[in-house]
């Protein structure tokens, strides 16, 4: 494995980070909301789901029980 010098290292690691193109304030803070509305749209779903699920399986044991 080759060697490298650090300062040469350090050169292309800079060289590379100027290339990465950074998001502005306005779209971390829309990508940020959109996680947490996603967020809470899946817990709702789950939630509702669970509960009719829940219903059916009481009304089955409730019948045979």
């Amino acid at each position: 494995m080759a060697t490298i010098n650090p300062v040469q290292f350090i050169q292309q690691v800079r060289a590379e980070v100027s290339k990465v193109v950074w998001p502005t304030r306005r779209e971390v803070l829309l990508t940020t909301v959109m996680v947490f509305l996603m967020a809470a749209l899946t817990a709702v779903f789950f939630a509702l789901v669970d509960l009719l699920i829940k219903t059916g399986l009481t009304s089955v044991l409730g019948y045979f029980g």
